[in-house]
C-alpha cells in the first residue's frame, strides 16, 4: 500500500485500502488505455453508464461546487506576502472556492524556525485570524458559539517532493496550478490552486460542523465514498477510512502496522495509535475496551468550539512565547486517548524523555477531566468515516501531481469525476482559446489555449500559447513558446522567446522562476522520474542552483510582484513571437 504524506504543518501518513493509489502509481503514457483514439475536437465521446456506486460518487462530486462552505476560511501561509497574496485571491474566488459570503483570513506563522507543529499552529492560526478578523468587523468566536463555521487550512512547507513547481510559484506551495479555471474578476480567468481545490471541495462538510472549527492540509482533495459524515457527538473528531476490526494476518496484509491509526470502541468512543503491530496494539489499547473499527487517519480533524476555546485557554503560554511545537496526533490525541503507560511508552521511542511524557499526559488528563465535566453533553473523540472506496487526489508529489492530473484523461468513473470537478466539459474536453486547428487524440484537454496548429495526443494543455505543439503524454501549464515539441513532459510557468521553440528530451520537467529585482528569469529542470526531496539540496545538471537554493532566493521574494513579472514575460513574448 502506497505512503501519502500530509503537507503543510502536517506530518500525517494516510493510506486508502483498495486500488485508489495502485491506480495512480501506476497511470502512464504507455497505458494502452490512453492510446489515441479521438481525433478532432469535435469527435463524440463514449458516454458509459455509470455503477451504483459510480453514480454515488458522482453525486457526491456534484455537491463540491463552491455553492456550501465555511462561514469563515482561514489559511495559514509561510509569510507576510503570501498573507496579502491569498487575501485577495480567495475573496476574488468566492463562490468558486470559499462560499460567495465566506469572511476570508489569511494569516501567516511568525514562530520560531522549527515552526509550531500543526498542533499549536492550529491554534496560533485562530489567534492571529480571530484578531485580524475583529479589525475587519467579524467575530469569530461569537460566530463558533452561535453555531457558525469555521474552517482552517494549512500551507505552510516547502514541498521538497513536488520541486521544482513550488520554486516556480515562488514558494506559494497552495498556489501550484492544476487544469481548471476559475473566474478572478469580470472576463479574466486564471488556473484553479491546489488551496483553492481543497477549500471548494471540503467546503462540503461545514453544513454537517455547525458551532466548530475544522482543520484541513492544502494539497490534497478526497472524495467520501461514505458520503460527507456528521460531526457533534464528539469534541474533537478525526476523518478515518474506517473498517471492521481485522485479525493479526490482516493486520498485516492491510498494512496497518505502517501508519497512524484511529481505533473505535463500542461506545463509539475513538483513540489514536501510531504505527504498531497488532500485538503492541492490542496492549496499548487494553484499557480502552474491544475494538470494533480501525482504520488510517487522514489527519484532518474538527473541535467543538468549547473544546477549542478550552485549549486556547490551556496552551496560552506556548501561544505567547511562540517556541514549542506540538502536534495534534503525539500531543492531543494520544495523550487524550491512550492510558499514561501506554502514552509514555510510545513517546520515548520518539526521542522524549520518559518524565517530560509523563508529565504532559498529565497536563492532557486534567484538561480532558475539566472540558468533560464542564461540556458532558458531547463525548471526547471520535472517527468520522469517509468510506474505504474513496477517490484521491494527491498533488504533494510530482509523479502524484503528473498522475492525478494524467487521470483526468482517462475512461473511468473516477476520470469523469475528476473532470467534473474540474469542470471540464465530457465532450469537447476544451474551454476557451482557438484550438480549431489542432489536432486533439488520447483524451487531451485544451483550456483557455491559443495554438496554432499540430499535435496533443494524451496530453493536458493550461493557458498555452504556440504557434505549432507535437506533444505526447505531457502535462503543458502556463506556457508560450513559438513551438513545443515533448514527450512524457511537464512544462510548467514556462515563456520561451527563441526562433527554435522548446525542443525537451523524453520525460524533461522545466519550469521558469521570476524574480523582481534579482535574476530576471531561471530555468529550473528536473525529471519526471526524479524524487525532489532526495535531490533538494544537490544542484542538478543543467540547473544554476539547486532546489534548496532557489527555496532560499524565494523567501524575500513578494509573490504578488512575481506573478506580475511572470504575466509580463507571457506577454511581452506573444508579442514578440505572434504579434499579439
Amino acid at each position: 500500500l502506497p505512503l501519502i504524506r500530509g503537507r503543510g504543518t502536517a506530518h500525517v501518513e494516510h493510506v486508502l485500502f483498495g486500488n485508489v493509489h495502485r491506480r495512480a502509481s501506476k497511470l502512464s503514457v504507455g497505458d494502452d488505455r490512453y492510446a489515441p483514439r479521438i481525433m478532432g475536437e469535435d469527435a463524440k465521446r463514449r458516454k458509459t453508464s455509470l455503477t451504483p456506486e459510480g453514480a454515488a460518487m458522482a453525486a457526491t462530486v456534484k455537491e463540491m461546487d463552491g455553492s456550501l462552505g465555511f462561514d469563515v476560511v482561514v489559511v495559514c501561509t509561510s509569510n507576510a506576502a503570501q498573507e496579502q497574496y491569498w487575501q485577495e485571491r480567495l475573496e476574488a474566488t468566492r463562490g468558486q472556492a470559499a462560499k460567495k459570503d465566506a469572511v476570508i483570513v489569511a494569516v501567516h506563522e511568525d514562530w520560531a524556525a522549527d515552526g509550531a507543529g500543526n498542533g499549536l499552529g492550529t491554534l496560533y492560526a485562530y489567534t492571529k485570524a480571530r484578531a485580524k478578523a475583529k479589525d475587519k468587523g467579524s467575530d469569530l468566536d461569537a460566530i463558533l458559539a452561535g453555531g457558525g463555521t469555521v474552517g482552517i487550512y494549512h500551507t505552510a512547507g516547502k514541498g521538497t517532493r513536488l520541486a521544482p513547481l513550488p520554486g516556480a510559484e515562488n514558494n506559494n506551495k497552495p498556489g501550484v496550478k492544476l487544469p481548471s479555471l476559475v473566474t478572478i474578476e469580470p472576463g479574466v480567468t486564471a488556473e484553479l490552486t491546489i488551496l483553492e481545490a481543497v477549500v471548494r471541495q471540503t467546503g462540503c462538510y461545514a453544513p454537517r460542523r455547525a458551532g466548530r472549527c475544522s482543520v484541513f492540509w492544502g494539497d490534497q482533495i478526497f472524495v467520501p465514498s461514505a458520503g460527507h459524515g456528521d460531526s457533534g457527538a464528539h469534541h474533537a473528531d478525526i476523518l478515518a477510512q474506517m473498517g471492521p476490526m481485522p485479525d493479526e494476518v490482516e493486520w498485516v496484509e492491510k498494512g496497518l502496522d505502517k501508519y497512524g491509526l484511529i481505533t473505535e470502541n463500542a461506545q463509539g468512543e475513538a483513540a489514536q495509535v501510531e504505527k504498531v503491530s497488532f500485538d503492541t496494539a492490542q496492549t496499548l489499547l487494553k484499557s480502552f475496551g474491544a475494538v470494533k473499527r480501525v482504520g488510517p487517519s487522514l489527519g484532518s480533524f474538527s473541535l467543538s468550539n468549547e473544546m477549542l476555546f478550552a485549549l486556547l485557554t490551556e496552551f496560552n503560554d506556548e501561544l505567547v512565547t511562540k517556541t514549542a511545537k506540538m502536534d495534534s496526533d503525539p500531543h492531543f490525541w494520544m495523550p487524550l486517548t491512550l492510558d499514561k503507560a501506554s502514552y509514555v511508552s510510545v513517546m520515548v521511542t520518539k526521542d522524549e524523555t520518559e518524565a517530560i511524557a509523563a508529565a504532559h499526559h498529565a497536563r492532557m488528563e486534567k484538561f480532558k477531566s475539566d472540558l468533560l465535566a464542564k461540556h458532558p453533553s458531547k463525548g471526547l473523540f471520535g472517527a468520522i468515516d469517509v468510506g474505504e472506496k474513496c477517490y484521491w487526489w494527491d498533488y504533494g508529489q510530482l509523479r502524484l501531481y503528473q498522475s492525478n492530473n494524467v487521470l483526468a484523461m482517462a475512461d473511468s468513473e473516477e476520470a469523469e469525476a475528476l473532470r467534473a470537478y474540474l469542470k471540464i466539459p465530457e465532450d469537447s474536453r476544451a474551454v476557451g482559446g482557438d484550438v480549431a486547428n489542432v489536432t486533439r487524440a488520447g483524451g487531451s484537454i485544451a483550456l483557455a489555449c491559443d495554438i496554432k496548429g499540430g499535435v496533443l495526443n494524451h496530453t493536458v494543455a493550461s493557458r498555452v500559447t504556440c504557434g505549432t505543439v507535437d506533444a505526447n503524454g505531457c502535462l503543458l501549464i502556463n506556457v508560450t513558446a513559438r513551438s513545443i515539441k515533448a514527450n512524457n513532459c511537464v512544462v510548467y510557468n514556462v515563456v520561451d522567446d527563441s526562433d527554435e521553440g522548446l525542443i525537451l528530451p523524453d520525460g524533461a520537467v522545466v519550469t521558469n522562476v521570476f524574480m523582481p529585482g534579482g535574476v530576471s528569469k531561471l530555468v529550473q529542470t528536473s525529471s519526471t522520474t526524479t524524487d525532489g526531496g532526495k535531490v533538494f539540496k544537490v544542484k542538478l545538471t543543467p540547473n544554476p542552483y539547486s532546489f534548496n537554493d532557489v527555496y532560499k532566493m524565494n523567501q524575500t521574494v513578494d509573490v504578488k510582484e512575481a506573478y506580475a513579472a511572470g504575466a509580463e514575460a507571457h506577454a511581452d513574448a506573444k508579442k514578440k513571437l505572434f504579434g499579439a
